[in-house]
């Protein structure tokens, strides 16, 4: 018997390797079926080179669980070990045996260990860890090899038959979770399920009609696929292989708009299957649902570092032996490869996608509205990107017809130019809610966008920085003459005094719900008598705000800020200051004529002063301001008491205002309920 230390520089590397070096210890499996795979395939290459010319006979990987001696075996037929190379390989700490035989062979591709560390990860579930391993080398003794988790290790010949090696693990009383066969499935299933190698855990089971109850065959349950789809030629495949492996990554998940498949070689190793999954409007983004393997070996589905931003939305399976790895195979480490595989992604994702739109774009259109996260995301985030997808990215009007982003400029340049040669983009964001404006918007020829996806905020924020002479504007952010302008408006026919009296009597009825501004504006006879619109910067600001909080979230607590603009010409408003005029015209006459000679002194006192400082008027001026100001002040007072209660006794201001309220969505409830009993009292 051969008894020794195992050769590191520190006597505390198990407590390390348990506590530090792997970040969960189910990693233990991961890593010892990993090792037999690797063993495994180094006998079949071994084979292949005419270096063992006997059978190699069944080469499943096996995983028993001896739950009431508290053991875990993983066994396999690969190439085994001498005593010499269990001296080098496990009592040399780190030196990989995988390193070693990548470099005779010339085939990095199929062995997946690489530190020599990974069998020392079965320390951090065992309190014990014994090895029993024939060599596939002829003469070769079979070594049993034994340590307790301290330097110290035994090791002696013994009588075992097969070619091959068994690790076995006497698991320690802090983690007989892994004596549970559903928590050793659940592992095997999450890190071996693609390994290129079978690996049998238990029986098949089978239910018993008789008995009524699942029985064990004799069958063994394979628990991976050993050829994933990933690994196969595209021309081997068809759409339903790709949807196949998709629901088998995941179960729950509708069918995919479409797949990509990687297959590089040069400069670096790449295989794959990405998906575009069908995300639904209220969002439910969810990352981390790309998954990143090693020769087979699931790694992490946390694959930001790999892919761009935008493509971690993306479903799929990554594989490649290229990435760099730390130790514990966790955690990515800085290398040229991980940019430049970042790039080829993105580039085959824009050239599937621009293929698909050039060759079958009514399929593209079809699938549009799911495709457009990822593309818009993809477009503000990644400029190489941009500048691919301007060819295929799309706008959708609200007839449903869609258009390129030149297309679309060709279609709308002759009549949505506006008078100082910027193009114009209308669009709504509801097209139910803003129905009216988008009506008012085609009566006058116009094309009206629709832009109700999450992210279409920040995208035509993003647009206005790209498109030269172009900006973005909401059908409902002013009346339509005013978002196209095409001469300089017309003046208002109005006196400054009867906008003021007439905007008073207008805010008595309007509601608590934000900040109002009343406008007056000369619009068409066959336009509105009012309107409520929302200024599109600070309903951006505000939209932004609930997306994205950040230096925008001050806009969000802030009051919601609306116009209403009063059109001039229309006969419903001329017929509310003709009964302003008839009502009140005397009372508001005799205000006003108290008010002139009041306000032309203080104009006449203020033209005296123009050119003096503040502190050099004469005090009796000063004083004679503060009256007149105080004077002015009641009487305006006054005045704006008797049109605040005539405003407020109107019935038809009421209505005007309630259809104004009503065309916007805003009239909801008790206000609502009031107004359609006014209006069947009108009617009648």
């Amino acid at each position: 018997m051969q008894k020794g230390k195992i050769g590191v520089t520190a006597e505390n590397i198990f407590p390390i390797i348990k506590k530090f070096l792997y970040s969960e210890n189910e990693i233990f499996l991961r890593e010892l079926v990993a090792n037999a795979v690797d063993a495994t395939q180094k006998m079949k290459k071994i084979a292949s080179v005419g270096e063992y010319e006997k059978e190699l006979g069944e080469l499943t990987i096996r995983v028993k669980v001896d739950k009431e001696n508290k053991k875990i075996t993983i066994s396999d037929r690969g190439i085994g070990m001498t005593q010499e190379e269990v001296n080098k390989y496990i009592n040399d700490v780190a030196f990989s045996s995988a390193e070693e035989f990548i470099h005779k062979y010339q085939d990095p591709t199929a062995i997946i260990g690489k530190f020599g560390l990974g069998f020392f990860s079965a320390f951090m579930v065992a309190d014990k860890v014994e090895i029993f391993t024939q060599s596939y080398q002829e003469g070769a003794q079979p070594v049993h090899w034994v340590c307790d988790g301290s330097p110290e290790y035994q090791m002696e010949e013994t009588d075992k038959q097969d070619r091959g090696t068994d690790i076995v693990l006497h698991i320690d009383q802090d983690a007989e979770e892994y004596l549970e066969d559903n928590r050793i499935q659940e592992v095997l299933d999450k890190y071996a399920k693609f390994l290129p190698i079978p690996i049998a855990f238990g029986k098949k089971k089978e239910y018993d009609e008789q008995e009524g109850k699942e029985k064990e065959t004799d069958q063994d349950n394979i628990i991976n696929d050993t050829d994933p789809i990933w690994k196969k030629q595209p021309t081997e495949l068809t759409e339903e292989n790709y949807n196949e492996f998709y629901r088998k990554l995941y179960p729950m998940a509708e069918d995919p708009l479409f797949h990509i498949h990687l297959n590089v070689d040069y400069p670096f190793n790449l295989e794959g299957v990405l998906y575009f999954p069908k995300i639904r409007n209220n969002i439910e983004v969810q990352k981390n649902k790309i998954q990143l393997y090693a020769n087979q070996v699931f790694v992490t589905d946390s694959v930001e570092n790999i892919v761009p931003e935008f493509l971690t939305l993306l479903h799929g399976v990554i594989d490649s032996p290229d990435i760099p790895l730390n130790v514990s195979r966790t955690y990515l480490q800085g290398d040229p490869n991980v940019k430049k595989i970042s790039n080829h992604i993105t580039k085959k994702v824009a050239d599937r996608l621009e293929e698909i739109f050039k060759n079958n774009r009514e399929e593209f259109e079809n699938k549009w509205d799911d495709l457009k996260l990822f593309i818009e995301y993809g477009m503000m985030t990644d400029e190489k990107f941009y500048e691919r997808a301007q060819n295929f990215a799309l706008f959708k009007n609200t007839e449903g017809k869609y258009f390129s982003l030149e297309e679309y400029k060709e279609h709308i340049k002759e009549n949505q130019t506006d008078k100082n040669n910027n193009l114009v983009y209308l669009y709504t964001t509801d097209r139910d809610k803003q129905y009216s404006f988008i009506e008012n918007a085609k009566q006058k020829g116009y094309d009206v966008l629709d832009l109700s996806g999450q992210l279409d905020t920040h995208f035509i924020n993003f647009l206005e920085q790209k498109l030269e002479s172009s900006h973005f504007a909401r059908v409902d952010a002013d009346v339509i003459d005013k978002l196209i302008q095409k001469e300089d408006k017309e003046e208002t026919q109005l006196s400054e005094e009867d906008q003021n009296e007439l905007s008073t009597i207008l805010k008595t009825q309007l509601p608590d719900i934000g900040n109002f501004t009343v406008t007056f504006e000369p619009l068409g006879e066959e336009e509105e008598p009012l309107t409520i619109t929302q200024s599109e910067f600070m309903r951006r600001m505000k939209d932004m705000a609930e997306l994205g909080g950040g230096p925008m979230s001050f806009y969000g607590e802030m009051p919601d800020s609306y116009n209403l603009v009063v059109n001039t010409n229309h006969r419903l408003i001329q017929k509310i200051l003709k009964n302003k005029n008839n009502d009140l015209g005397d009372e508001l006459s005799k205000a006003n004529n108290e008010i002139k000679p009041l306000q032309d002194e203080k104009n006449r006192i203020n033209e005296a002063n123009k050119d003096k400082k503040e502190d050099d008027m004469p005090q009796g001026d000063k004083d004679n301001l503060g009256d007149l100001d105080k004077q002015i002040g009641e009487l305006q007072q006054q005045k704006e008491e008797k049109l605040t209660q005539y405003g407020k006794k109107s019935q038809l201001v009421k209505q005007l205002i309630d259809l104004a309220l009503l065309a916007n969505n805003m009239l909801k409830g008790e206000a609502l309920d009031k107004f359609v009993k006014r209006s069947i009292k009108l009617i009648k």
